[in-house]
């Protein structure tokens, strides 16, 4: 089987242009880059506001394992075959961070015969909206430390700076610094610590904000620090609020690209779900809704991390509902949850696979809080043995979940049409979604229903310092914000090791941040990081270039 890239490169592209034909775009109405991609220009979203809504359809997933599940191909190959059976749709997701490019994930482009092309271009610099946003936070950070060197005449104090520096690489290193070292004139010596910049606040209110005057009072709102006297300081008291949306003028604007197959997707904003809220751009959903009759959108990791951003945050704030969701699944997670180690997980094992799915169950019930339909898409791989496929479409019979088995990594769009269908039944049911707390309840109350309800914790404790910021918000407009988790993804639990669905464990928020700009409090719980380090042997060793600029072993 040849690998995702020389797919990729094999794959014939159609000009953008022609691509934006096919959704009721014109060719004054896309800026291009290059012959392959483009941004939709603010007069195309300007003209297509009033237009009736399509349907949303999400792809979320169990709780990942090392193995790889297959979301994001399965969103791509979803929108394959929805075209295949004449449904007009557009994918919607997010621009992968080049952390885990060349760290341990890989790329974020789908996999096989359904993923998104141009696929280096998307997995590198694509069209710089990553470095515009990366830029525009650095550039609050070199303000502040400006303002401090110049005088400081607004009294902030430089042990009370929140506001952070980020890079869009994994670097442990840069955790915990010093900047200012040197002479008098490099400035003022002060801790620091860097975000990857998927994690950055810049990076949320981009994917939050509905328009440029949303986004401006977005910025204007953002916390740097606190004074002498501990009272806030925010961008527009720095007074730079017009040079950050400078910054960031292009990157407000969507991207379009394609498919394998030559159908629509955009990909704008790329927020991680175990940091950050896990979902695309605001923008670029809403455009896509007003442009076609499917939308097929994916939220980072399991149903506990993104879906549950997405529905309580992202639809709220967008003002959109889902029609269904898709739940992604695999045999090999099933028995990696069953205990089952990722060694052997290829080997046949009924009893594992069985035990495994009380993790799906879980992520299966927490879809079901938001009162949604949902179908499970297997994604099949070659060592699932037919006893393993029967036993499993026969639990799903038994139990009433849909259950659709999806090649769309072999087959591309043809591999998916019997999940297509499934999703378009789940669709045409009545769905009665609500979020899962209201924004009047109080911080703790709101973290509790999320820690019980979509991770099936049992108690939910809170160091002194996340008190401390419980307290502050207390009686503020912060306490009406949502809540964005930070945990690890590869447990329910706050506790990585722990596989399956665990019972009777307890949730630690460590500490509370507040995000004044996105309108949530983050919730940082056991060790999660927001700079991820490399691993032991990154794909940074791997990926090459030959003499013809050809790039080897990106997937």
């Amino acid at each position: 089987m040849r690998s995702d890239i020389e797919i990729a490169n094999s794959a014939k592209m159609e000009k953008i242009s022609h691509i934006a034909h096919k959704i009721g775009i014109g060719e004054d109405e896309i800026e291009l880059y290059g012959s392959n991609k483009a941004k939709l220009s603010t007069g195309l979203l300007k003209r297509i506001e009033n237009n009736s809504d399509g349907n949303l359809i999400l792809v979320s997933a169990m709780t990942p394992t090392p193995l790889g599940e297959g979301k994001s191909t399965t969103t791509v190959g979803l929108v394959d075959a929805l075209w295949k059976l004449g449904k007009k749709t557009i994918g919607t997701l997010r621009e992968p961070s080049l952390g885990p490019v060349f760290g341990l994930k890989g790329g974020a482009a789908g996999g096989g015969f359904a993923q998104v092309n141009p696929m280096v271009d998307l997995n590198l610099h694509f069209t710089g909206d990553l470095h515009a946003i990366t830029c525009a936070n650095n550039l609050i950070s070199a303000c502040i430390d400006n303002h401090i060197y110049q005088g400081n005449e607004l009294g902030i104090d430089p042990k009370r700076i929140v506001w952070q520096r980020c890079m869009d690489l994994n670097d442990r290193a840069l955790r915990n610094v010093i900047v200012g070292l040197g002479a008098p004139t490099d400035g003022v010596v002060r801790p620091e610590r860097f975000n990857i910049t998927v994690a950055s606040e810049i990076m949320a209110i981009l994917c939050l904000a509905r328009d440029i005057d949303d986004l401006r009072s977005r910025v204007d709102r953002l916390i740097i620090g606190y004074t002498y006297d501990r009272k806030q300081v925010t961008v527009k008291d720095l007074g730079i609020t017009g040079s950050v949306l400078v910054v960031l003028k292009d990157a407000m604007k969507p991207n379009l690209v394609q498919t394998l197959e030559n159908n629509p997707v955009l990909v704008h904003g790329g927020p991680f779900a175990n940091i950050a809220h896990g979902c695309n751009s605001i923008i670029a959903t809403k455009a896509a809704l007003k442009l076609a009759d499917y939308v097929v959108t994916e939220a980072g990791f399991g149903a506990d991390l993104g879906a549950e951003k997405f529905l309580d945050i992202k639809c709220r704030v967008a003002g959109v509902k889902p029609s269904a969701v898709v739940i992604v699944a695999t045999i090999k997670a099933l028995k990696y949850h069953g205990k089952v180690k990722v060694q052997d997980v290829q080997k046949e094992n009924v009893e594992a696979m069985m035990q495994g799915l009380a993790n799906l169950e879980k992520h299966i019930d927490t879809i079901k809080q938001f009162n949604l339909p949902y179908v499970i898409s297997l994604n099949r791989f070659s060592s699932d043995t037919p006893w393993e496929i029967n036993q499993l479409l026969e639990w799903a019979n038994n139990n009433n979940h849909p259950l659709a088995i999806s090649e769309v990594w072999a087959k591309g769009g043809e591999g998916g049409i019997d999940l297509a269908k499934k999703v378009l039944e789940a669709c045409d049911k009545n769905q009665t979604y609500e979020p899962l707390y209201t924004l009047d309840e109080s911080v703790k109350e709101k973290i509790q229903k999320i820690a019980y309800t979509c991770y099936g914790a049992n108690k939910v404790v809170f160091t002194d310092e996340a008190e401390k910021v419980i307290k502050q918000v207390k009686n503020t407009d912060y306490q009406n914000f949502y809540i964005c988790m930070a945990k690890t993804p590869l447990s329910l639990t706050d506790n990585p090791k722990l596989v399956g669905a665990p019972k009777g464990f307890t949730v630690t928020i460590r500490e509370i941040r507040i995000s004044a700009g996105a309108q949530f409090l983050v919730c940082l719980t056991g060790d999660v990081m927001t700079m991820p380090g490399l691993p032991k042997k990154p794909n940074a060793i791997k990926i090459d270039i030959d003499n013809n600029y050809e790039i080897y072993n990106l997937s």
